[in-house]
C-alpha cells in the first residue's frame, strides 16, 4: 500500500508539473514588481504599490485595524497627513493613452495629465482632481494640502496656438488650496511656485501675472494658513523661486531676479522676510560687504538657514560672460583643445559642462548681525563645503583636490586636501593633506571622522585641540574589505551612526560593529560581542528614524543580518551598552528589503521574496509575526518556475569557490539537460533574489531560460592581480567540469554568456577552451592594448584607470606589463576559436568602446568563424529601450536554442538581415538551413 502510494504521489506531482507551462516573452509586460512602501504616523495605514514592467500598476491602502482595503489604478508619489487622517496621491495616466499619444505624436498640451487623489482614511471618501502639475502639504501640524493646476484647455473652437513662452517667463496657473478636514479651498491664480513652511501655518507662492489678464497681481505673496491673511512681500513682476523657512517657519528667504527679460545673464538677489516685516527685504545684492569682485549670488544655488535659524547658507559665482551677439556663426572654427596640463580631459569637461556653468559656491551669512556682511566659504581651488551640526557651527568642513586632478586619469579618483573654514572670518585651517580616502564630521561638530585607504586605519581629529587619534590601532581586525582582489587600496566596510554628543563612533568590520571612543580614551569595544564573525552573519544598522542624529547608549537598535554561508537574511536586535550577545529576531531563507517604522507607533512595513517566492509587502510589529498585504504575480504557479540552491567545489589550485545552480521546477535527475554558464564577479549572495521574467539590459533572463529546460550556472569568480583572464578560467571552468561529473548535465550542450566585465571572460574562454557549444558576448573588450587609451565618453573618463586600478585588475600601465596586456586580449588567440558567439556591441556605448566589439566581429569574420554581431542603434552599454531589450531576449534563445538544443536556427543567424530590409523584416522566422 506504501509503495503504491509513493507511487500515486509521484505521478501526481509529475502530472502537475506536466501542467505546468513554460514562460515565453509575451509574460514580461504584466509580471509585478513592489513599489514604494510607507505607513501612516500612527501605524494604522500601510501604503505600497505593485507594479507592472509595462502597463499600469495599483496603489493600496490597508487599513490595518479594520482589515480594509483601497485599491487606487495608476497611483503614485502617496503622502500621508502628519494627523495620519488622510492621504493625498498622483494618479497617471493610462498606459494606452500615453502610448497612443506617442503614436499620434501629439503636443505636450495635448497630452492626458495628472490627476490627484484626496483621500478621507476615516470613511475613505476619495475626491479626484484632474489636470495637476504638483502637490505639497506641510511636513508637520495642519492637514492642509496645495495643489498647482495645469493650464485650462482651450475649447473654443477658434482658438489659436498660443505664442511660444519665454524660457525663463512662463505663466503660471490656479494653485488651489484645500483645508482637509473642512473642506474648504481657496484659489490664487498664475502660480508658478509655492512651498509650506514645515507645520503648514505658512504658504508662500509666486504669481507671474497675465498678458491676457491686466488686473492680475504679480510678484510674491504669504498666506497665514490660520488666518486666511495674505501679506505681499513682493509686488511686480520677476522671476522668484527656492522659498525656504527656517526651522521654527517665521523667517523665510528665496531667490528673485527682476532683470529685463531679453537680458542673458540674469541678476539674482536673495530676499528675506520675519514676522516684523511688512514686506521682503533684499538681503544679499551683488554690492554686499564681502561680495568677491566679479561674482554674484547664483541663481543655481541652494538656500539653507542652520538649525538654530541664526546663519544662511547660499550660493555664489563667477558673473557669467554673455554670447558675443557679433560673431558670425560660419566663420568661426569649432574645436576642442586637449591640454596636457588640463585638470580634466577634454570629453570629461564637455560631460560635465552643463553642471560647471551652474556651479554655486557656498556662502554664509550671520543673518542678525548688526554689521551685515556675507563670508565665502568656498572658492575655485577649494570648491567643496559642508556645514558642520546642521550649520549651526562655527566651521565648516572643506576639502578641494585642486593640483591633484592630473591623475584621476589613471587612478580614478583623486587625493584630497581637508579644511576647518571660520564662517564668521572665512578663514581656512588645513587639517589633513593627501587624503586618498573620505572625512566627515560628526553630528554635533566636535571631531572629523577620516578613513585613510593607504593604511587602512580609521582617525579622529579633535576640532579644539587639534589632536589626531588612531581609533583602531593595535587591532588585529581588518576594517576594510577583506575580498579586495583588485589592484586599489581596499576600501572600507563603513560608518554605522554616532552616539549623543559625539561620545563614540560606531564602526563596522566584514562582519561585526565595533564602538570607539574618538579621544581613544577607552578600548575599543565589539558591541556585537564578535557573534558575526564567529558565525560568518554580516551586521549594519538599520536606521528606522530619518532625523535621528544619534544613537542613544541605552537603545536598542535593529541590525539587518546577512549569513555569508547559508545566504539567508533577517534581522537581530542589540542594546548598545549591553554585552549580550545580539537577539535573533528572524532568519529566513529570504531576501528582506526596504523595511520602514511607522514614526508613532512600533510597526514595520518590508517587503521579501527568494528566488521562488515573488516578493510581497508584510507589516510586522515585532518581526516575528508578520502580516502579508500583496500577492504579486500569482499567475507564477501556472509556469514551470525553478529552484536555486548553492554549489561548492575545489579549484584546481585549491581555493574554495561555490556559485549558483539553477535548476527547472520539473527538474527531472534521469534526464541530460543542457546548461548555460553566466557570471559577473560574485553573484551567489544573491540565492535568494526573486529574478522576474523581464527583458533584461542584455545579461542573462535566468528565469526564462529555467523555465524552458536549462540548467543555469552563475559562478563567483575570485582574481589573481594582473591574470584576470586566468582566473576566469580558474573558476568558472572548474565548476562547470564539477557540474558535469553529475549525469543530468550534457556536458556536449555547456553555453555561456555576460556582460561587460562577463562579455570580456565570455570572449577569453573562447580562445583558452573549446568546451563550450555556443557563447554569447556582450560589450567585451577583446584589445586590452587599444581599449586602454579608450573613453568611458558617458563619463568622459579614460579607461586607464580600470585597467591600472580596478576591475580589469591588470595592475600595471600598458608600458610596464605590456605582456600582461596581450595576455589578457582575447584578440590575439582568434584563431584559437571554435565556439560560434554572437557579440552585443552598441554604437552609443558609454562605457566600453564599440569598436572592441567590432575589433572581435571582424578578426573572427576574417577567420571564417562563426560569428554575430549586434548593434542596436544610438543604444547604451545595457540596453535601456524596452523594445531592444525584448528584442535581445528573443534572438538569445534562439541562438541558445539552436546551439544547445538542436532547435532550428532563425532567418537572422543563416542570413543576415540587409541593411535594404532594416526596419521592415527581424528575421526572427526558423528555417531549415544551417548558420
Amino acid at each position: 500500500m506504501y509503495r503504491f502510494l509513493s507511487i500515486t504521489l509521484l505521478l501526481f506531482s509529475s502530472l502537475t508539473y506536466a501542467q505546468k507551462k513554460p514562460i515565453n516573452h509575451t509574460v514580461y509586460d504584466n509580471w509585478e514588481s513592489v513599489g514604494a512602501k510607507q505607513l501612516s504616523n500612527n501605524g494604522i495605514w500601510a501604503a505600497y504599490s505593485v507594479l507592472k514592467q509595462e502597463g499600469d500598476g495599483t496603489l493600496y491602502l490597508n487599513n490595518l485595524l479594520s482589515n480594509t482595503r483601497l485599491n487606487v489604478s495608476r497611483g503614485t508619489n502617496l503622502q500621508f497627513s502628519t494627523d495620519s487622517k488622510y492621504a493625498a496621491l498622483v494618479v497617471k495616466p493610462m498606459f494606452k493613452d500615453v502610448r497612443e499619444s506617442k503614436i499620434k505624436k501629439k503636443k505636450p498640451d495635448e497630452l492626458t495629465k495628472d490627476s490627484l487623489c484626496l483621500v478621507n482614511l476615516t470613511n475613505q471618501a476619495i475626491d479626484k482632481v484632474p489636470r495637476v502639475k504638483s502637490y505639497k502639504m506641510p511636513e508637520k501640524g495642519a492637514s492642509l494640502v496645495a495643489y498647482l493646476l495645469e493650464k485650462p484647455i482651450d475649447t473654443s473652437k477658434k482658438a489659436k496656438p498660443d505664442a511660444p513662452e519665454s524660457k525663463t517667463k512662463q505663466e503660471g496657473t490656479d494653485l488651489v488650496l484645500k483645508n482637509l478636514p473642512t473642506g474648504t479651498t481657496r484659489t490664487f491664480k498664475y502660480v508658478s511656485d509655492y512651498s509650506f513652511n514645515k507645520t503648514g501655518k505658512q504658504l508662500v507662492f509666486a504669481c507671474t501675472g497675465s498678458k491676457k489678464d491686466k488686473l492680475a497681481e504679480e510678484g510674491v505673496f504669504l498666506l497665514n494658513t490660520e488666518k486666511g491673511s495674505v501679506k505681499t512681500l513682493v509686488k511686480g513682476k520677476g522671476n522668484f523661486k527656492n522659498f525656504i523657512f527656517n526651522e521654527e517657519g517665521e523667517y523665510l528667504v528665496f531667490l528673485g531676479e527682476r532683470s529685463p527679460e531679453k537680458k542673458e545673464i540674469k541678476d539674482f538677489n536673495i530676499y528675506y522676510n520675519s514676522p516684523s516685516l511688512d514686506t521682503a527685504q533684499i538681503l544679499v545684492d551683488n554690492e554686499v560687504t564681502g561680495m568677491p569682485a566679479k561674482w554674484a549670488v547664483s541663481g543655481d544655488g541652494k538656500l539653507g538657514f542652520s538649525k538654530d535659524g541664526n546663519k544662511l547658507y547660499f550660493g555664489i559665482a563667477p558673473v557669467k560672460k554673455p554670447k558675443d551677439t557679433t560673431l558670425v556663426d560660419f566663420e568661426n572654427a569649432k574645436l576642442d583643445i586637449w591640454g596636457y596640463k588640463d585638470d580634466y580631459l577634454q570629453p570629461m569637461q564637455l560631460k560635465n559642462m552643463e553642471n560647471e556653468l551652474k556651479r554655486s559656491y557656498l556662502t554664509v551669512m550671520e543673518i542678525f548681525n548688526s554689521n551685515p556682511k556675507i563670508v565665502p566659504l568656498a572658492d575655485i581651488k577649494l570648491p567643496e563645503v559642508m556645514p558642520v551640526a546642521e550649520g549651526n557651527a562655527n566651521f565648516a568642513l572643506a576639502f578641494t583636490d585642486y593640483g591633484n586632478r592630473i591623475q584621476s586619469q589613471w587612478t580614478g579618483s583623486s587625493i584630497r586636501d581637508y579644511y576647518l573654514v571660520d564662517t564668521k572670518t572665512g578663514s581656512r585651517k588645513k587639517i589633513i593633506s593627501d587624503l586618498s580616502g573620505y572625512a566627515i564630521a560628526s553630528p554635533a561638530g566636535k571631531y572629523v571622522l577620516y578613513f585613510d585607504k593607504k593604511t587602512a586605519n580609521w582617525y579622529t581629529y579633535n576640532v579644539l585641540t587639534a589632536k589626531i587619534t588612531h581609533l583602531n590601532n593595535g587591532l588585529n581586525i581588518k576594517f576594510v574589505n577583506e575580498e579586495n582582489d583588485v589592484p586599489e587600496d581596499p576600501s572600507p566596510y563603513g560608518l554605522a551612526a554616532w552616539t549623543a554628543e559625539d561620545k563614540a563612533v560606531l564602526i563596522y568590520d566584514r562582519y561585526d560593529i565595533w564602538e570607539f571612543s574618538p579621544e581613544g580614551k577607552n578600548e575599543p569595544k565589539n558591541i556585537t560581542n564578535g557573534f558575526g564573525r564567529q558565525n560568518k552573519i554580516t551586521f549594519r544598522y538599520e536606521k528606522l528614524d530619518s532625523e535621528s542624529r544619534f544613537l542613544n547608549k541605552k537603545e536598542t537598535i535593529w541590525l539587518n543580518a546577512f549569513n555569508n554561508t547559508t545566504k539567508e537574511s533577517g534581522f537581530y536586535k542589540k542594546e548598545i551598552d549591553n554585552a549580550k550577545n545580539p537577539e535573533l529576531v528572524v532568519m529566513e531563507k529570504m531576501r528582506y528589503s526596504g523595511m520602514v517604522k511607522a514614526k508613532d507607533a512600533e510597526r514595520f512595513i518590508f517587503d521579501k521574496g527568494s528566488f521562488s517566492n515573488s516578493p510581497n509587502v508584510y507589516v510586522s510589529a515585532d518581526m516575528k509575526n508578520q502580516l502579508k498585504l500583496s500577492n504579486t504575480n500569482p499567475q507564477q504557479q501556472d509556469y514551470n518556475w525553478g529552484t536555486a540552491e548553492l554549489v561548492k567545489w575545489t579549484t584546481p589550485k585549491g581555493f574554495n569557490a561555490e556559485g549558483i545552480l539553477y535548476k527547472p521546477e520539473n527538474f527531472d535527475p534521469t534526464k541530460k539537460y543542457p546548461m548555460i554558464a553566466y557570471f559577473y564577479e560574485k553573484l551567489s549572495d544573491g540565492l535568494y533574489t526573486y529574478q522576474s521574467p523581464a527583458p533584461t539590459p542584455s545579461r542573462l533572463n535566468i528565469t526564462y531560460f529555467v523555465s524552458n529546460g536549462y540548467l543555469v550556472f552563475t559562478p563567483d569568480i575570485s582574481y589573481e592581480k594582473g591574470y584576470p583572464g586566468r582566473s576566469a578560467e580558474e573558476f568558472i571552468n572548474s565548476g562547470v567540469e564539477a557540474l558535469k561529473k553529475n549525469s543530468w548535465v550534457d556536458g556536449t550542450k555547456i553555453g555561456i554568456q555576460g556582460q561587460s566585465w562577463g562579455g570580456y571572460q565570455v570572449a577569453h574562454l573562447i580562445t583558452r577552451t573549446n568546451m563550450y557549444a555556443a557563447a554569447w558576448a556582450g560589450a567585451p573588450v577583446v584589445n586590452m592594448t587599444s581599449a586602454y587609451g579608450g573613453m568611458r565618453w558617458e563619463s568622459g573618463m579614460n579607461r586607464q584607470f580600470q585597467y591600472e586600478k580596478t576591475q580589469s585588475r591588470i595592475g600595471a600601465t600598458l608600458w610596464e606589463k605590456p605582456e600582461l596586456y596581450i595576455e589578457n586580449s582575447p584578440l590575439f588567440k582568434l584563431p584559437n576559436v571554435t565556439t560560434p558567439v554572437v557579440i552585443m556591441s552598441n554604437d552609443a556605448d558609454g562605457a566600453v568602446p564599440w569598436y572592441q566589439g567590432i575589433e572581435m566581429f571582424t578578426g573572427l569574420r576574417r577567420l571564417g568563424k562563426p560569428a554575430w554581431l549586434l548593434n542596436y542603434n544610438n543604444e547604451a552599454h545595457n540596453l535601456m529601450q524596452r523594445q531592444n531589450r525584448k528584442d535581445i531576449q528573443i534572438r538569445e534563445q534562439q541562438f541558445f536554442d539552436h546551439y544547445l538544443k538542436g532547435a532550428k536556427a532563425p532567418v537572422w543567424m543563416v542570413n543576415g538581415i540587409p541593411a535594404t530590409e532594416k526596419g521592415k523584416t527581424w528575421g526572427f522566422e526558423l528555417t531549415d538551413e544551417k548558420p
